[in-house]
């Protein structure tokens, strides 16, 4: 299939998603908001890869939210009814907006972005959904909205605050400026940090192969309860993991685990179930 933000290929369990405008600075148009979502989540509902990749191309990971594809006309002259359906309007966009990048975090597939140029606005909002960050020594963040009078809305603040610490989430969005790769990697956004491009591709496919080599019920359910142990208390995480791995823990999977590791082969895993009847 042919979208028009992204360039998809799968192999060897691995989907690698490529945001393909870099003419644009790979803004996020109106069609990467419905593109992404559902290059996702038909990975996901069909077990198409055990991992996905997000990288990009050109200069810049990307500019961000493209507001030529969104309608921000003064409301002033409107009537009150029209304001309301234009509140009304402007709520449905932020919605589907949110849900595209809580897509990469309700997956049951690892995500891992690569990062290179500049990580601008709803870039931020991108990666911090991803389960993995690592980036080029010349890439940047920047929570850019308060530059251009906005708060950011689509994912970053209940996320980057888990991410990284707080006085600094509220520094950079305060004031919008740039926070340089060795700060990323300094305060724990950024896992590993690369010269170039091609380097940090080589890595990442390379541990993208590590993590599709694994048992894939396994990671679904470390990727669940990480994710569930961050918003909850320590006794609802520990009561969630011991029921989850009392209906999801395949004892065949440990054994075969095992005995792969001794005879040094790869393993021969139970695929994650596809999903019928959930995800459209």
């Amino acid at each position: 299939m042919t979208y028009t933000c992204f360039n998809l290929s799968i192999e060897d369990q691995i989907a690698h998603i490529v945001l393909s405008r870099p003419e644009k600075r790979n803004a996020m148009s109106s069609e990467f908001w419905t593109e992404l979502p559902d290059i996702v989540r038909d990975i996901d509902k069909n077990s198409k890869a055990r991992v996905i990749v997000i990288s990009s191309t050109g200069p810049h990971f990307t500019a961000g939210i493209d507001l030529a594809a969104f309608s921000l006309g003064s409301s002033s002259s409107l009537s009150r009814e029209e304001r309301l359906q234009a509140g009304a309007k402007f709520l449905g966009e932020v919605k589907l907006m949110q849900e595209t990048f809580s897509c990469l975090e309700d997956c049951r597939i690892p995500v891992i972005s690569a990062i290179q140029g500049g990580c601008i606005g709803g870039g931020v909002d991108l990666i911090t959904a991803c389960d993995m960050r690592y980036g080029t020594e010349d890439s940047f963040i920047t929570i850019f909205e308060t530059m251009i009078g906005m708060t950011a809305d689509v994912g970053t603040f209940p996320r980057i605050t888990k991410l990284i610490p707080e006085g600094i989430a509220r520094e950079l969005a305060y004031t919008g400026r740039r926070m340089p790769a060795v700060e990323c990697k300094e305060f724990g956004l950024f896992n590993q940090l690369f010269a170039n491009q091609d380097e940090m591709m080589t890595f990442v496919m390379k541990k993208a192969q590590e993590i599709a080599a694994r048992a894939p019920l396994a990671v679904m359910g470390c990727k669940r309860i990480i994710t569930y142990s961050r918003d909850h208390s320590t006794a609802d995480t520990l009561d969630y993991i011991a029921t989850w791995n009392a209906s999801m823990l395949l004892k065949e999977e440990i054994g075969e685990a095992v005995q792969a590791n001794q005879e040094k082969r790869p393993g021969k895993f139970v695929e994650r179930p596809k999903l019928t009847g959930f995800i459209g």
